[in-house]
């Protein structure tokens, strides 16, 4: 008898190899195509009873559908769903008392009849929760004691074997994805909602970093008055390390800024060091609110590209911040 290896000193044919490759992807292409042809009112209803469940989604499944259903719980909770995943297994054994009866359970079975999946159908008619199957086989135990069957069922796996989940799991997931979204149309679910259950992501700090949360603020803001002389405005720019200093009228609000690159340009022109601000600045500043995003800075740096500094105003142009560049790198939003 032959024991497989994993160790094979077999070259292999690289024609063959793309070849089945693309035979895969093709396969499972196809299913998808025919899935979405194939998507009927059960789909609608699916997503009305999530819609109307007081509780959430409990996704299980056993061995690869059970690898599937975790992610599609990672989906539903990340886009306005209350989700999670429960192993059938370990659910008769206690994991039960996670089930509500104002809980919906999105059950996965290729075949239907997962003796472990199966186990749990008594116990969710008797608690009275919404049961959605998804399996490949519409006239299974499963899918006859649901409330709603989803058909993910293909006329092959990619396998060449024919025996490895593939195609099947690729459709059982681009249905739980098509689920899902539905369910983030129909309840208006934004990119800031999106942002608010992922923090920590890119996406999260671009669409929840206002500006008010990483501008430099009191002391460490450079000003000088536009009565200030070029050597004044010298000091400010070197002990505040911004690259520049904001320039303000008496009222403290922001007529211009003078920036190193300015600095530069007066050494160059000779230009003495008791020359005042109101010669030397560049009025009318671009400025932005503190309430603004911090990607809106970005916008505002990047559509003058020799600009690195910005100055935040309120509403009567009184300075409350800068923002450097810098600050913008280190708050991860560039």
């Amino acid at each position: 008898m032959t024991r497989f290896s994993t160790f094979s000193s077999v070259t292999p044919d690289p024609k063959q190899v793309l070849a089945l490759a693309r035979q895969v992807l093709a396969t499972e292409a196809q299913a998808i195509e025919t899935l979405a042809e194939r998507l009927d009112p059960a789909f609608v209803d699916a997503v009305a009873r999530i819609l109307a469940c007081r509780g959430r989604v409990i996704v299980t499944g056993m061995g690869k559908s059970g690898h599937i259903a975790r992610k599609i719980a990672a989906t539903l909770a990340s886009t306005g769903t209350p989700s999670f995943f429960v192993h059938p297994s370990e659910a008769s054994h206690g994991d039960l008392g996670m089930i509500t009866p104002q809980d919906a359970v999105l059950a996965l079975s290729n075949s239907g009849e997962t003796d472990e999946v199966i186990a749990l159908i008594p116990h969710l008619k008797r608690e009275g929760s919404a049961l959605i199957a998804m399996t490949g086989n519409r006239h299974s135990t499963l899918a006859r004691a649901a409330d709603v069957h989803l058909d993910a069922s293909v006329e092959a796996e990619a396998c060449p074997l024919g025996l490895a989940p593939t195609t099947s799991t690729t459709v059982a997931l681009a249905l739980g994805d098509a689920l899902a979204l539905a369910l983030l149309d129909a309840r208006g679910f934004s990119a800031e909602d999106f942002a608010r259950s992922h923090p920590g992501g890119t996406l999260g700090r671009r669409l929840l970093t206002r500006v008010s949360d990483i501008m430099r603020t009191g002391n460490a803001l450079p000003t000088v008055a536009q009565t200030a002389t070029l050597q004044e405005a010298l000091v400010e720019i070197s002990s505040k390390g911004m690259g520049m200093t904001a320039v303000l009228d008496e009222d403290a609000r922001v007529v211009g800024i003078f920036t190193d690159g300015d600095l530069r340009r007066c050494f160059e022109k000779d230009l003495g060091l008791a020359t005042p601000m109101q010669q030397l600045m560049k009025a009318s500043p671009r400025t932005i609110s503190a309430d603004r995003l911090a990607v809106d800075a970005v916008a505002l740096m990047e559509a003058a590209p020799k600009i690195s500094q910005l100055l935040v105003v309120d509403d009567a142009q009184h300075l409350v911040g800068a923002l450097h560049m810098h600050d913008l790198f280190r708050a991860r939003i560039l």
